[in-house]
């Protein structure tokens, strides 16, 4: 057991500060004070974070922590906290481990016994889940789909029966193609697009999956999508058309017929004969 007494036990301690996702003015005084009195700052990108950093007049050492160096980052900073430093986590906007680098050395700190204090802030999926006009609560976040097509159908699946309210991130590149997957497995259900939040463009798209597909190519900026969650009223049943469409995901990826029919078969609990049948009449 580990029981953190944050402000009472005298340890080193990392903290979490989140960053403003767009708007400056959300920078909170807290935030700009714990910062300020940190040893180190350890963030993703040192050009990123030093301008935001120069803007709210912060002078303290930054190093860099982000995907590529996590372990090598992580024992480094356990090693600055041993040194009795105390160190700010920052991620380039947001939240820290909120799909952004954070998770391993959380992990690491909390075993060698240091604290690990957060910091309230910004965080772009809470913003668009509040405004989103879908039940608030409870909710699933997601985070980024996988890339592709069939990968990320099968990644719906496992969402597809979920009660609760979900909540995606997606680069505008591939909208389209995540929108497009999500209609074909979960089928068309109310969501809400979030995009630029907090900055002067700012924008709320509510209606259904295929109401906001059909704006997308028009729109641009760091995206936030809330979709509602299964409703008791909807059917349990995969159509023939959500089948074939993960089929045919698994084959525009490279898999053979038979690789893709297994599966598809493994992500939906289908009969292999129902699947095969179903592509056997497709070809005819």
């Amino acid at each position: 057991m580990n029981r953190q007494k944050s402000f009472e036990n005298g340890q080193a301690t990392l903290y979490l500060v989140p960053t403003p996702i767009g708007n400056l003015s959300e920078m909170s005084p807290r935030a700009v004070e714990v910062l300020n009195s940190a040893d180190v700052i350890a963030c993703e990108d040192t050009r990123t974070s030093g301008t935001l950093l120069k803007h709210f007049e912060v002078h303290a050492r930054l190093i860099a922590y982000h995907n590529f160096n996590e372990e090598s980052s992580s024992r480094g900073i356990v090693a600055l906290l041993e040194e009795g430093k105390n160190v700010a986590l920052i991620s380039d906007a947001g939240y820290p481990l909120i799909n952004d680098p954070g998770q391993r050395v959380v992990s690491d700190v909390t075993e060698h016994g240091f604290n690990v204090v957060p910091v309230s802030g910004p965080s772009a999926f809470l913003n668009a889940l509040v405004a989103s006009g879908l039940v608030a609560q409870p909710f699933l976040f997601v985070g980024f789909l996988p890339q592709g097509n069939g990968e990320r159908k099968k990644k719906l699946m496992e969402y597809r029966d979920y009660p609760m309210t979900m909540i995606f991130y997606e680069a505008p590149h591939r909208i389209d193609r995540m929108l497009e997957s999500c209609l074909e497995v979960l089928g068309d259900r109310k969501c809400t697009l979030a995009r630029e939040l907090t900055k002067k463009h700012e924008e709320f798209i509510r209606g259904t999956i295929s109401e906001v597909l059909s704006v997308v190519e028009q729109i641009r900026g760091e995206m936030v999508i809330v979709v509602e969650g299964k409703q008791k009223s909807q059917q349990d049943e995969l159509s023939e058309e959500q089948i074939l469409s993960m089929v045919n995901g698994y084959l525009g990826e490279g898999m053979s017929t038979k690789d893709a029919i297994k599966a598809t078969v493994k992500a939906t609990g289908l009969s292999k004969n129902v699947v095969y049948d179903l592509v056997v009449s497709q070809k005819q």
